[in-house]
């Protein structure tokens, strides 16, 4: 098994016969994250640290994984010194670094230097690819689903399009369960909810999140960093897909995905998450200058339920879109 503390070229580690485990995922739907945070806290992590951070470090130690890949490049600064944290334990730490200006010459020896260390040709990178393209393409339908044929809930579109990050380290078991779940989700009646969200962000670290957002009439369509994890644009190419791969790089490529989603998805309102103690807060200032839509943003610390002011903000931002569409 190898720890990844974010997106990375999967296809190298599954050709080369290994199995990836998001260490994010594994810490968040495990039963208890807050004590995960706990222990990392009373292994000397302070208070003023991201908790997806302390999550990682403590999900590693738990499970007694032995091999991590840290994205020291394009994801979380504190990657770096976690890294040497987990050294520090006896993990060995591969490190993996997108470029900050899309290089493709550097990004290929970045990949190429992970395939060296875990023995993965490129013919089987390539064999490789080809089945989590068609898995891929399954999740494009299920977007579709969510979006064009309303037929998939904000919450299941957010947990299989965040699966796919490492596909849960079983590619066959992800792809079964997928085929049920598109199976059950085409026999569905159309929702029709009265306003149409996108949410922008990491993925939440709240608890009954989407499923509070359709108590008050609003359903998200569109999962800007999970569906980017889902790689949406098809390329034959390994290199132009993680050069297509908004996440790690600037803006840019983020905003032209907002705004085609607006437009397509038709959507009525964004809502902008960030975790506290991260500097991707800052793009807030972007996305409010750079989009013209009604944008509500929201900061999440420590795993559990939404909290009393969190919910009341989404039922006023959600109450005047309806009252800006003139929806009663």
């Amino acid at each position: 098994m190898i720890g990844i503390t974010a997106t990375v070229p999967v296809e190298i580690i599954y050709a080369a016969g290994r199995i990836p485990t998001d260490l994010n995922n594994t810490f968040i739907t495990g039963s208890r994250p807050n004590r995960l945070i706990s222990r990392a806290e009373a292994a000397g992590f302070s208070h003023g640290i991201c908790a997806w951070i302390k999550g990682i470090y403590a999900t590693v130690m738990d499970r007694d994984i032995r091999n991590v890949i840290a994205v020291t490049g394009g994801d979380c600064s504190n990657t770096i010194a976690l890294g040497e944290v987990l050294a520090g334990e006896g993990i060995n730490i591969i490190p993996f670094e997108y470029p900050l200006h899309r290089d493709r010459d550097f990004l290929k020896q970045q990949m190429d230097g992970l395939a060296q260390t875990l023995s993965a040709t490129w013919t089987d990178i390539a064999e490789a690819k080809s089945e989590l393209d068609r898995v891929r393409g399954k999740l494009k339908r299920l977007d579709r689903l969510t979006y064009l044929e309303n037929k998939i809930t904000g919450a299941e579109n957010h947990l299989f399009l965040v699966g796919s990050s490492d596909f849960e380290g079983d590619v066959a078991g992800f792809e079964q369960r997928l085929d049920r779940f598109l199976a059950e989700a085409d026999a569905r009646a159309p929702m029709q909810e009265d306003i149409r969200l996108g949410y922008l962000g990491v993925p939440p670290i709240f608890s009954g999140f989407y499923e509070f957002i359709e108590t008050i009439g609003g359903r998200v369509v569109y999962n800007e960093v999970q569906r980017q994890f889902s790689m949406p644009y098809g390329h034959e190419d390994i290199l132009d897909q993680y050069l297509s791969y908004t996440y790690p790089y600037d803006a840019e490529g983020r905003l032209r995905d907002i705004a085609e989603a607006v437009k397509e998805r038709r959507l009525d309102g964004l809502i902008h998450y960030t975790q506290t103690f991260c500097y991707r807060q800052i793009y807030d200032i972007v996305l409010r200058k750079s989009l013209d839509v009604p944008m509500l943003t929201l900061e999440g610390d420590r795993p559990g339920p939404i909290d009393g002011r969190t919910a009341l903000r989404l039922e006023t931002f959600v109450h005047m879109l309806k009252e800006r569409k003139g929806v009663f």
